[in-house]
């Protein structure tokens, strides 16, 4: 079959297998700030997720891979910057907001979730490390000027905290704004840090 139906059905599929890939993520980096990684099992990533085992498998192979996924941060920050440096931290405003009001899930923002306890054993340790490698070193390498890694500690703190207050404490204020809006008001001081301008 081809033609408009077939590609609108292909479309709809593609949509219909991101959703379930990003409830599944959701639903283990949920468990996995919550419960000891050993308890985790992906009947239970799965429940949680509204989706069958088999899926989890289909898209993540076994619950090793999937965590792993959870894990890494690259494919967050590829997004996160892929702006000129001029503009980039409106960019990381929209690209936060945007990702939680259309998915309800702001990737990055899964090192607040980071396990401090030791029933994690190193993995609470290795998402720690993952951030500061895969995005706060990517982001210093960004900037220029003079205390870069500072200024890129202090903007990543910025955002972390508006992602909070928006898809985490769920402000009603923040989240009635319009994104633009809230770009307009929060990235000029971001962008700021970012350029070294004080």
């Amino acid at each position: 079959m081809s033609g408009p139906s077939a590609t609108a059905g292909q479309g709809s599929r593609r949509r219909d297998a991101q959703a379930s890939r990003d409830a599944i993520l959701r639903a283990a980096r949920i468990m996995f700030a919550r419960h000891p990684y050993t308890d985790i099992t992906l009947k239970a990533v799965a429940e949680r997720a509204g989706v069958s085992a088999p899926l989890i498998v289909k898209y993540f192979g076994n619950k090793e891979r999937l965590f792993a996924h959870i894990l890494s941060f690259e494919e967050d920050t590829d997004a996160l910057l892929d702006a000129p440096l001029e503009e980039l931290g409106r960019h990381m405003v929209v690209q936060l907001l945007t990702s939680q009001a259309e998915r309800a899930t702001a990737p990055v923002l899964r090192i607040a979730f980071a396990p401090l306890h030791s029933s994690h054993g190193e993995h609470g340790d290795v998402l720690r490390a993952n951030f500061r490698r895969q995005v706060v070193a990517r982001l210093t390498e960004r900037l220029t000027g003079p205390d870069a890694a500072v200024r890129a500690e202090l903007a990543l703190s910025m955002l972390l905290g508006l992602g909070i207050m928006y898809g985490i404490a769920r402000g009603d204020a923040v989240r009635a704004a319009d994104i633009d809006d809230l770009a307009d008001r929060y990235s000029p001081a971001l962008q700021d840090l970012l350029t070294g301008r004080r």
